[in-house]
């Protein structure tokens, strides 16, 4: 039988999905099961938002592919990624975060310049330029302008904690806080280090006062006790008597972590309920560093909910 040659092609400004046919082609021990739709599918993109000393800096876009009927933006999280200020894998939460993004959040992780290439406060600058850069593009990703905050976790926890308490500052930015303000609702810190003066202070597996140290390397490659002036500068606490208004913060530190001792999230919390601000606290029991236990179904509703009632 002579096959047939006409065209089946159809442009795709021609017809929409509702409108398209569907096959009819069978074959024998063939099953069919129907479509569910219903389910959140999220996709994650990497764009560069600036270029800072030479490098390029991206963001890992994660947000649900909308169905055609869906129109409603979605709340913005800003995470930045933790790396001991070093380069970061901007890929190693991905998969957890998709779990959040499902959720019905769009989720936007940040990359910024290591110390080796900048020291502090580069980073934070960077998250700020990040911020402003998704949200002068919140038509392109389907954000909600209103309803922005921020997440990180161990120097990533810093940086956000160091953002969020300074976000009137021209001396820790990199554009202009007055001409472009950032309109952000909260702050959830996982781990952050606060005072890099006092890790070693605690039970730790790191020398955290080295001048190769990531703390030591972060103020510019010196001994922290012998630049005191340098490390408090980049202690989020110097910074809590500036702010007209402390955005709500949401704390989480392991009882056994071996990085980052959990007095350092002590201190902050106590500061920032002294100086009046809300502020929850959890410690997690047993959990180290990061890992499983911070992103168990029940921490993440605790996330969710702090977030949804904050925004």
């Amino acid at each position: 039988m002579k096959k047939s040659t006409q065209s089946c092609y159809i442009k795709p400004r021609e017809i929409s999905y509702v409108d398209f046919p569907e096959s009819q082609i069978s074959a024998c021990g063939m099953t069919a099961i129907e479509a569910d739709f219903s389910q959140p599918y999220c996709q994650c993109e990497k764009i560069q938002y600036a270029v800072k000393s030479g490098m390029a800096l991206h963001l890992n876009i994660i947000r649900p592919v909308k169905q055609a009927e869906q129109t409603a933006k979605l709340p913005l999280i800003v995470y930045v990624q933790g790396s001991a200020w070093l380069p970061q894998n901007l890929e190693s939460k991905i998969v957890q975060l998709g779990r959040i993004c499902e959720r019905g959040f769009v989720v936007a992780i940040v990359e910024y310049r290591p110390s080796a290439i900048a020291a502090f406060p580069a980073q934070v600058k960077d998250a700020k330029t990040a911020c402003r850069y998704l949200i002068n593009n919140a038509d392109s990703y389907g954000i909600d302008t209103d309803k922005v905050v921020l997440w990180g976790d161990s120097s990533g926890g810093h940086t956000v904690s160091m953002m969020g308490l300074t976000l009137e500052n021209p001396e820790l930015d990199d554009e202009s806080p007055t001409e472009q303000p950032l309109n952000i609702k909260a702050v959830i810190d996982y781990y952050g280090p606060v005072d890099i003066s006092k890790m070693n202070e605690e039970p730790s597996t790191l020398d955290h006062q080295k001048a190769d140290s990531p703390e030591g390397l972060l103020i510019g490659g010196v001994n922290v006790i012998e630049h005191l002036e340098l490390a408090q500068k980049t202690n989020p606490i110097n910074y809590i008597a500036e702010n007209k208004m402390i955005l709500p913060f949401m704390i989480f530190h392991g009882s056994k972590d071996r990085l980052v001792p959990f007095g350092q999230s002590v201190m902050l919390f106590n500061a920032l309920k002294e100086a009046g601000g809300d502020v929850e606290f959890y410690q997690i029991k047993g959990a180290d560093h990061g890992q499983a236990p911070f992103w168990s179904h029940f921490v993440l509703d605790i996330v969710e909910n702090f977030i949804r009632t904050h925004i």
